[in-house]
């Protein structure tokens, strides 16, 4: 899943609409350049230079979406910035440090935030020397400003940054949990098929003498079992596979009876509440598929209810593998749907799994 273009963002598009009040701060140097007493060109070029000025700070602004945070265009307009209040010092004097709000808000957002705070520091630190050595405490407004408008506009875009890297995280966190998805259904998919494979593999390998009939049917079943399952295959990878409930208990009956467990599976999914079956038939095809592999068992009973399913055998019992591979998968479904699965030894030994509503 692909990040979204930073130059299509609201908040990168019209970043300079946040800017532009605080033109408003360029009314003392203007104010002053009118008042001065300096040749009347001076004051013109003072004024020119406040105009380019303010059209460098809303350019670096309307432009910034397109240009990476730090880049050297950026390094630029800042410097550019800076050298457009020379002639306004030169009409002014200290009162030019009014303008030196603009270069830190700019910084903020086109360099990384240390370096910006770094810079407004600095600044500040300039500001608030020059002018007592220069016996004028009263403008030490100015390094108030610069300090009360970095902090504002910092905030707002350390709140911009924790706002991203979470969109971040979402992102990333929906493609592992489409990952895990995928991954779960695929072994659901496989796991079940490719034991009814085997087990039927090793039916047609002991019939191919004695029955060779029933050993080409069981060769027959197998291609059809992999046809299928590699279909299923498909579909799941698209996101698209459903389990059905009829299909499942069919399906368990014949792994079942392949490998020589007594199966008694009943036959109509209709008892079974429409809500639950989709999960039911995953539970049950996982539940089977442990039975086959690993019970041991010579007898295996499934029941259904309106919001319940039971797979009991009197196999091995679950030991320690009880959480493991697709049943963790299949507890995972049903806590999703708002039930609880449970696996424990059966009251005469075997293994008991139970779906709950």
């Amino acid at each position: 899943m692909s990040a979204p273009d930073p130059a299509t963002e609201p908040w990168a598009k019209f970043s300079w609409l946040l800017a532009t009040p605080w033109l408003v701060f360029l009314v003392f140097p203007v104010t002053g350049i009118l008042q001065a007493p300096a040749p009347w060109w001076l004051r013109v070029f003072a004024l020119t230079a406040v105009l380019a000025f303010a059209g460098t700070y809303l350019f670096g602004f309307i432009t910034n979406a397109r240009t990476p945070v730090g880049s050297a265009r950026n390094h630029v307009i800042l410097a550019i910035l800076f050298v457009l209040t020379a002639p306004v010092f030169a009409v002014v004097g200290l009162d030019a440090f009014g303008m030196f709000t603009f270069p830190p808000v700019y910084a903020v957002f086109s360099q990384p935030l240390r370096r910006a705070i770094i810079l407004a520091g600095g600044l500040v630190v300039i500001v608030a020397t020059t002018v007592l050595l220069a016996g004028s405490p009263e403008r030490l407004l100015y390094a108030g400003t610069i300090t009360g408008t970095t902090l504002f506009v910092g905030l707002i875009r350390w709140i911009d940054d924790r706002h991203q890297e979470r969109e971040v995280l979402e992102r990333q966190l929906t493609v592992t949990a489409e990952r895990e998805r995928v991954a779960r259904d695929v072994h659901d998919v496989l796991g079940h098929s490719l034991t009814v494979v085997t087990v039927k593999a090793e039916l047609a390998e002991r019939l191919i003498e004695a029955d060779p009939v029933a050993a080409k049917a069981e060769i027959a079943a197998i291609r059809s079992l992999t046809r299928e399952a590699l279909g299923e295959l498909r579909a799941t990878v698209s996101g698209l596979r459903v389990a059905r409930l009829a299909d499942e208990l069919t399906a368990a009956q014949e792994a079942l009876t392949d490998a020589g467990i007594d199966a008694d599976v009943p036959t109509d999914p209709a008892v079974v509440d429409p809500r639950h079956r989709i999960v039911v038939a995953w539970v049950l095809r996982e539940a089977i598929t442990n039975v086959v592999r690993h019970s041991g068992a010579g007898r295996c009973e499934v029941s259904l209810g309106s919001s319940s399913l039971v797979v009991a055998d009197d196999g091995v019992g679950p030991g320690g593998a009880a959480e493991a591979g697709g049943l963790r998968g299949a507890r995972e479904r049903v806590d999703a749907a708002g039930g609880t699965l449970t696996v424990r030894p059966g009251e005469t030994g075997g293994t008991r799994v139970e779906v709950r509503w």
